[in-house]
């Protein structure tokens, strides 16, 4: 069995947690498995580089970020691949380009373009333990690249692509996808598994557990997935096909986006391709806007409601003071004292009943909501942000998700 083992910052944060995964590695090669392992750098190393990058310059150039905060990665490889040695195994530390990963020329947020797995797959073919430095790759011309948040994660999945791996193991400092967060709601279960499409769901409506790029990879490449704790031998959650789930729950999680800020738009001008001026100039802006709700007044003008991160307030009120001042909006106001509360699951497609039972628990809990989304596996609610526990424990009792 080919797995791809990826051990994040918090696990190799120091040198007796590097020795942990060294350990850890080690059992899985002694049980008859080929092995690469793919390293983050050690917890705080990239913010220690960052800090000294802008002793010297307040905006260092990309390409020299790239080549600095790759070295976090390298350090760890290196170290991990020196204790397997020491174990008596044969390892080998490569970087990105050893491991053949090239990207795009986006420098500190680069894409993988492909992966040439040749040297990776001659090592195991001679019985080494690969350790691969996570985060990076090179360009066409050969220069070093990195690949933003999640990048580690990245470099796993699509190794796992190249190589056919028959696991992507993902070791973080959490057990797995629970059905909500175990801090707001104790009676939260461990998900066994998961498919690829509510995994996307609960990523992108708040889970912090995996990001959206790397299990939209491991959908597009047919990785099957396992999130799971480096820091016990307790087994995680799988992410896989739907079709590998037998009996899909009709709910899997309930999740929650506190990162939400809600903008409305009263007396937009009454004419035809306002809606799409006003989101066009917002994309412009890399405002990444999420629920929209559109109403026609009595007066034939329209309010249009819509949320957007926290982070993009800023830049979509920039861009909404732009049509205030020419008078195609009348007013605007903004709340930030709201979040996103969301239900999850595949079995949804097959079931009536779900949006009602959400809809009915949050009028028991006296929970006015404000916006409503949907599509086939999610119910998404915005409500008053002093609601949010209420909420998430209601709709987890509401589902029975305990059992």
């Amino acid at each position: 069995m080919l797995i791809v083992q990826k051990f994040g910052g918090t696990s190799v944060g120091d040198l007796q947690r590097i020795q942990n995964v060294a350990n850890r590695v080690s059992e899985s090669k002694k049980a008859g498995h080929d092995i690469v392992v793919v390293v983050s750098a050690m917890s705080g190393e990239t913010n220690k580089l960052i800090g000294y990058a802008e002793h010297f310059a307040k905006n260092p150039a990309q390409p020299e970020m790239d080549m600095l905060l790759s070295a976090g990665e390298r350090v760890t490889a290196s170290l991990l691949s020196i204790a397997l040695q020491e174990m008596g195994h044969e390892a080998t530390a490569m970087t990105g380009r050893k491991a053949g990963i090239v990207t795009d020329h986006h420098h500190t947020k680069a894409r993988i373009e492909n992966i040439d797995p040749t040297t990776m797959n001659e090592a195991l073919q001679d019985g080494k333990i690969v350790v691969v430095a996570g985060f990076q790759g090179v360009n066409e011309e050969g220069d070093v690249t990195t690949l933003g948040r999640g990048g580690s994660d990245l470099s796993a999945v699509a190794i796992a692509g190249a190589l056919k791996a028959d696991l992507c193991e993902i070791y973080t400092d959490v057990s797995g996808i629970y059905t909500t967060d175990p801090r707001i709601e104790p009676k939260a279960r461990k998900l066994d598994k998961i498919s690829y499409d509510e995994m996307l769901e609960l990523a992108s409506l708040g889970a912090k557990v995996l990001q959206n790029r790397s299990v939209e990879m491991a959908k597009k490449l047919n990785v099957n997935l396992v999130t799971r704790t480096s820091f016990s031998n307790e087994e995680g959650t799988l992410i896989t096909k739907e079709e590998n789930i037998m009996e899909a729950p009709l709910v899997s999680g309930i999740a929650l986006d506190r990162n939400q800020a809600r903008i409305s738009l009263m007396g937009v001008k009454d004419r035809p391709g306002i809606a799409s001026d006003i989101f066009t100039k917002l994309a412009q802006a890399e405002v990444n806007v999420d629920m929209i709700i559109q109403n026609k007044a009595h007066d034939g003008a329209t309010n249009i409601d819509f949320t957007v991160p926290v982070s993009d307030l800023f830049d979509a009120k920039k861009v909404v003071d732009e049509f205030v001042s020419i008078g195609e909006i009348k007013a605007d106001s903004y709340n930030e004292d709201i979040c996103k509360v969301s239900v999850v699951g595949v079995g949804m497609r097959s079931h009536t009943g779900v949006a009602a039972k959400a809809f009915s628990t949050m009028a028991v809990n006296n929970i006015n909501i404000n916006m409503i989304a949907t599509s086939e596996i999610k119910i998404s609610m915005v409500i008053d942000e002093k609601y949010a526990e209420i909420a998430v424990r209601g709709l987890h009792d509401a589902y029975e998700l305990d059992k």
